[in-house]
């Protein structure tokens, strides 16, 4: 059976956070074999040093983790502080394996697995990356052809972007893989509502969007707004992004990205993505009370699915959201708390979040290890 301890601590010198996080954990026990570190990026320079602190006085030699500019522990988000945020798993002989960072091929995520006939098949992993990467899309989509489905986040900094997988890496996804002795369950909560309907891409060049529903994109998404207008008066619009349905998708789920320019022109719009003739697109915007409504939906299906078996879990918000979206005083992260009671818990606001084989935004991805 599996068990967590966690805490969490701000300071001001990280090495008292190191040695009240210590006194929390509780003394040096062999069955805690895997240890999961986030940290404020006021003190992304010492990731290094921090760990080998945490390690010295927790005898575990395996630690995943990375860099955020928020960190979340229990019912607590930190944010323009230094903050850390630690959870030990004593898990299974065998039941995880580490892997270091892969940068651009994918074929090297199997000369990072090492042995393959040691490494978990369970097909999960949790994995954190560097968003300065321009090919981590493809890498996670290969990462997840070869490892399963995977949960986890891109370093978010104004300084250093380390992750931590066996040692201090930089520069590509590295993580964890567990073993069917880990079950696990996860979910996903969209940030942002839909403005109007679902249309259909009909002409584009790149990320340059220039036909919607046979008409100039632009006009398109002026629509939109408009409606939105008349609709709903007396609520801001907000920011506005475009959004890519999923297909074959049960949950409605689709992809944000950001609209990232405009030909007021031509009747073009420029998005941080590239999508095809024929996909389907749909404008939306940041909403606090729709994104409240779906951490809710969300979080009750992942409990029902965990059956009161949660023993420790794992969660990743986008930067975004966090007192952002949700408004001061840890709203996210009590919402969670509300929900799931005192299993221990930490994570990271981060600047992209991984689920399953997609790279998404404006989203928060919870796991619990059962």
């Amino acid at each position: 059976m599996s068990e967590f301890r966690a805490t969490h601590r701000a300071a001001a010198d990280w090495r008292h956070a190191v040695a009240h996080c210590l006194v929390e954990l509780g003394p040096p026990d062999d069955a805690f074999r895997l240890g999961f570190l986030y940290v404020t990026d006021h003190w992304a320079d010492a990731l290094e040093a921090i760990v080998a602190r945490l390690s010295a006085g927790t005898g575990i030699a395996d630690w995943v983790g990375t860099v955020g500019l928020g960190v979340c522990g229990g019912g607590r988000e930190y944010f323009d502080q230094g903050a850390m945020a630690v959870m030990l798993a004593a898990l299974p002989p065998g039941s995880h394996r580490l892997f270091g960072s892969a940068r651009a091929d994918p074929a090297a995520f199997r000369a990072g697995l090492g042995d393959p006939t040691g490494a978990p098949t369970s097909g999960f992993g949790v994995v954190h990356a560097d968003p300065r990467n321009p090919h981590l899309p493809a890498l996670v989509e290969a990462l997840a052809a070869e490892a399963g489905f995977l949960v986890g986040g891109l370093s978010a900094s104004r300084g250093a972007h380390g992750q931590l997988a066996g040692g201090l890496v930089e520069g590509g996804i590295s993580g964890v893989l567990f073993g069917d002795q880990v079950p696990v369950v996860t979910g996903l909560s969209q940030g942002c509502s839909p403005i109007g309907p679902t249309h259909t891409v009909t002409e584009c060049v790149d990320n340059v969007v220039l036909g919607i529903d046979g008409r100039p994109a632009l006009e398109v998404l002026k629509d939109d707004l408009g409606a939105l207008a008349t609709r709903d008066r007396h609520r801001h619009p907000g920011e506005v992004l475009a959004a890519f349905p999923i297909a074959g998708s049960d949950t409605g789920d689709y992809l944000v990205r950001n609209l990232v320019g405009v030909d007021p022109e031509k009747g073009w719009i420029a998005t941080a993505e590239q999508p095809a003739d024929g996909d389907r697109i749909l404008f939306c915007r940041r909403d606090r009370e729709a994104a409240e409504a779906d951490l809710k939906r969300m979080l009750a299906n992942v409990s029902a699915r965990a059956g009161g078996r949660a023993k420790g879990g794992l969660y990743i918000s986008c930067v975004a959201r966090g007192p952002n979206l949700f408004g001061a005083e840890s709203r996210e992260l009590g919402i969670l708390r509300e929900a799931l009671g005192e299993v221990p818990l930490v994570g990271f606001f981060a600047n992209g979040e991984i689920s399953h084989h997609r790279l998404y935004t404006y989203t928060g991805v919870l796991t619990l290890f059962l």
